[in-house]
């Protein structure tokens, strides 16, 4: 019989196309898919053409200034030129979006020579794999007849996963002067920091169903922003059920959320009766980077009931508690993206990563006769090393 191939283990280049986008099955999926979406506004500005001073000296020193709500945002200034090109993108996030239209102006120093307005009900969603939007021109507004002047941009609406998102300038309005903000700064995307939350439902003690002539189905319903999970109805048919399950949901820093805690009877098919509910802080969750088990704690279910189409806390004298084990797991690597398409597959808990041992220099140039020279690479001890222009940093490990 034939022999077997020897395994073939030289180095081999490949070209993964991290960040962008491969076929599956009828769907285009992208390492954007496994985190949250973050809508954004964004707009384009390109260029302009015939423009004119107010002055009617014929030259002009043009810039676009974007309006939105609270948000002021500049592109850079020519100086004496009518046919400017900025090709700046500049993004603004949703939920701080404060205005229903956004005003773009182009100027003269601090003279308008024309703007351009658009309803934000009317704005185009570009989501990938969808093309991108190419831009238009549109004739300036509130111009003086025969001054004339065009811009040249794109306005959509679009994610992180945007094309566009790389170049663009974020406006942050965290603090807003009384006359609006001036200052924006480069667009940067940080990963958020992900740990397992693991939730052990132990028991319930002192439930009060309100049919005290049946014996209640209980299960707990655990909701953490969009995530929910429940466990299985307990085995234990009475008031004080036990389940001893995990749930385990993924959380992000800086842990603003609450971890909800439901405990509900299913009365009927497809009917079910809150009985308590608890509300806990991530922010109040101990954080575990290794194997040592996690006190568990006892939470008091506050009763509901409905009153004048609202939720009104029942006053009683005593509460029906739920135990549990929680914890921030932080001794795995919570995966963000495509497992093959990983590169960082180091513990969420910086404490376990291992120490760097040295420093991976990428150098890129250019030869002085116009051929360009390969990419060289040297090793070198983390000994304070200056960075350049055009070098690349890799920690090693």
């Amino acid at each position: 019989p034939p022999q077997p191939r020897p395994e073939d283990y030289t180095l081999k280049e490949i070209t993964p196309r991290l960040g962008g986008f491969m076929a599956a099955g009828d769907k285009r999926t992208s390492t954007y898919d496994l985190v949250e979406q973050m809508p954004y506004l964004y707009v384009r500005a390109v260029k302009a053409k015939d423009l004119h001073a107010k002055d009617g000296s014929g030259s002009c020193d043009p810039s676009v200034e974007i309006k939105l709500g609270n948000y002021r945002c500049t592109t850079r200034q020519f100086e004496k030129n009518t046919n400017p090109e900025w090709n700046q993108v500049f993004a603004f996030p949703k939920e701080r979006i404060q205005s229903s239209y956004i005003e773009i102006t182009v100027k003269d120093k601090d003279d308008i020579i024309g703007r351009v307005i658009f309803d934000l009900n009317e704005v185009p969603k570009r989501v990938p794999p969808d093309s991108p939007l190419a831009p238009e021109w549109y004739r300036l507004e509130g111009q003086k007849e025969g001054r004339g002047g065009e811009l040249m941009l794109a306005v959509w609406m679009g994610s992180q996963a945007d094309e566009a998102f790389p170049e663009a300038w974020h406006a942050d309005a965290a603090t807003v002067p009384s006359d609006g903000l001036a200052s924006i700064r480069s667009k940067v995307y940080l990963t958020p920091k992900l740990w397992y939350l693991r939730v052990n439902v132990i028991e319930a003690q002192d439930l009060v169903p309100s049919d005290k002539c049946r014996y209640p189905e209980v299960y707990v319903k655990a909701t953490l922003g969009n995530q929910s999970l429940r466990t299985r109805i307990s085995a234990s048919k009475s008031v004080n059920p036990m389940w001893n399950e995990d749930l385990m949901f993924v959380a992000a820093e800086p842990f603003e959320e609450h971890l909800i805690l439901s405990v509900e009877d299913r009365i009927a098919p497809n009917k079910d009766e809150v009985l308590g509910k608890a509300c806990i802080p991530l922010q109040n969750v101990d954080r575990r980077p290794d194997h040592r088990p996690v006190h568990s704690r006892w939470c008091n279910l506050e009763k509901h009931v409905a009153g004048d189409g609202e939720q009104k806390k029942k006053d009683v004298k005593f509460s029906s508690r739920i135990h549990l084990r929680i914890s921030l797991d932080g001794g795995y690597h919570v995966l963000d993206e495509s497992a093959h398409y990983s590169s960082d597959l180091r513990a969420t808990e910086k404490q376990l990563w291992k120490p760097s041992i040295g420093i991976l220099t990428v150098l890129r140039s250019t030869g002085t006769s116009g051929s360009e020279q390969g990419p060289s690479s040297t090793v070198s001890a983390q000994n304070g090393m200056n960075n350049t222009p055009g070098t690349c940093m890799i920690l090693v490990r």
